[in-house]
């Protein structure tokens, strides 16, 4: 899948924020009870942090579908993110400060002055349904809030406590059903939002989910889920959509409660009460074992059946779509190698990997030269993690009609750290390219917070306000375009 970028150093800018000054209240009445935020300065920005949208998982609720957070009395301080999700460090991108099983919690920024009914975004960290939160730094929502969003961004429940499935599960649940209590956590924090964001100045009959890697694959869920029908109205994917059999395939439900079972055994745990009263601590080590691995579920109820069927006919939740992924997804993973790929190595992988498809795969793939064998070994690589699925997603919510898309690539060859190194070897540019998750800061505006580091240019900042002023837009209207910004054609 070769392409062409969308986005460019030319690109310019577009605000579309409130005017400093503007004073709004800092406490809200949820219906759980009220919250006080805070102020950003003197720019009418408010946050709220650490609100909880669902009961803590914990004890006898923990495997079970998100109940309504118990109310308080007085006012809740809401200055402080909430604790991320139990899990384990996975990720070098992903930073926040604390986790904990007790995290089903959201965070808020709005412009809004109390009588406005702004449009809402909510976020959906990535992952790989093990790790990540929303309260990280590059999550900040400030950004959006200037363009006159109200931006929110939720944790879910992951890895063995967000998708374990067991038969005593599926029994108990009522519904014949266990394992996708994560994307029953997202299903839950947008209820929360169309029940509590018109507090906040924003409009739960303009809702749009985004989210990264596990995230776009939760959004490609949620717009597949009769779960979610009427809880948005558009939706953006960035990387990731379960439209593949390659990365992050949706587990039939009797293999999944198979491997709760087996799990359940490692642990000594006879029955479900002995499961739920393992220590969170103990059941994450267990579960980041080689050979295990928890992850979304083909349940018949959250997914009653494969997303490209549901799609295919025309039974998904019919919303504007602006989907799309970065040009060097995994790119490192191949120009790192202690042996690049040679035109040798590449075919013989190829021949060995596709079989009969080999000759058309190497027609689209070419390795006349050692070096195109390294470009077409990384661009092979990023398209069969990423990149495919993506695609087929976009292409089948096209021809399902009813909705207009917008299709992106993302190619801007990231810069890296000064003195970066992998595995003790030198790093430049050239070697990771546009990577994948690298287009989170430019989404949110915030290259400033990046971690770690990195010495933006020009073109950056510029490419990064456009990106933030085109998803905006988006939001609004279901349209990404807008003044001052170069024309996006709708997909056809």
């Amino acid at each position: 899948m070769r392409h062409t970028g969308l986005f460019g150093a030319a690109a310019f800018s577009l605000v579309l924020g409130v005017s400093a000054g503007v004073t709004a209240q800092t406490v809200v009445k949820t219906e759980g009870g009220d919250v006080r935020g805070a102020s950003i300065g003197t720019t009418g920005i408010r946050v709220f942090k650490g609100i909880p949208y669902a009961a803590p998982p914990t004890r006898e609720r923990r495997w079970t579908a998100p109940q309504p957070p118990p109310a308080w009395e007085g006012v809740r301080d809401a200055t402080a993110f909430g604790p991320g999700c139990v899990q384990a460090k996975v990720f070098g991108d992903i930073n926040f400060d604390r986790q904990d099983e007790d995290c089903l919690n959201l965070n808020i920024w709005t412009p809004a002055k109390q009588s406005q009914r702004l449009p809402v975004m909510v976020w959906i960290h990535g992952g790989g349904f093990v790790a990540g939160g929303g309260g990280e730094p590059r999550h900040d929502g400030e950004a959006f809030a200037r363009k006159g969003i109200v931006l929110v961004s939720i944790n879910y429940r992951l890895g063995v406590f967000g998708f374990l499935a067991h038969p005593e599960l599926t029994r108990e649940s009522g519904r014949n059903a266990s394992g996708n209590y994560g994307l029953l956590d997202q299903v839950a924090a947008l209820r929360w939002v169309r029940d509590n964001i018109a507090a906040f100045g924003g409009d739960p009959g303009n809702v749009t989910i985004f989210g990264e890697s596990a995230g776009s694959f939760s959004v490609s869920a949620l717009v597949a889920s009769p779960l979610a029908k009427g809880l948005f109205h558009k939706a953006i994917g960035e990387s990731g959509a379960f439209f593949s059999t390659g990365t992050l395939p949706l587990r039939p439900l009797a293999a999944a409660e198979e491997q709760g079972v087996k799990f359940a055994s490692a642990m000594g745990a006879a029955s479900l009460a002995a499961l739920r009263a393992k220590p969170a601590a103990e059941l994450l080590s267990a579960a980041s074992k080689p050979g295990q691995g928890f992850s979304p579920i083909l349940d018949g109820y959250f997914m009653p059946e494969e997303p490209a069927a549901i799609y295919a006919a025309g039974r998904h939740n019919r919303v504007p779509l602006l989907a799309g992924w970065n040009a060097d997804e995994i790119r490192q993973a191949v120009t790192m190698r202690p042996e690049k790929p040679t035109v040798a190595s590449f075919t013989a992988d190829v021949r060995k990997r596709f079989g009969a498809s080999a000759d058309a795969i190497l027609a689209a793939y070419p390795a006349r030269d050692d070096a195109e064998a390294l470009e077409s070994a990384a661009a092979l690589a990023s398209d069969t993690f990423i990149g495919y699925g993506t695609w087929k997603w976009i292409e089948t919510h096209l021809q399902a009609g009813g909705s207009p898309v917008y299709r992106y690539s993302f190619d801007r060859k990231i810069p890296v750290e000064p003195g970066a190194t992998v595995a003790g070897r030198p790093v430049t540019a050239a070697d990771v390219g546009a990577r994948h998750a690298g287009e989170i800061e430019y989404v949110f505006g915030s290259l400033k917070l990046s971690l770690p580091k990195v010495p933006w240019e020009e073109a950056d900042w510029k490419l990064s306000d456009a990106m933030t002023s085109y998803w905006a837009n988006f939001a609004c209207s279901g349209d990404p375009n807008g003044p001052g910004l170069p024309p996006w054609p709708r997909y056809e």
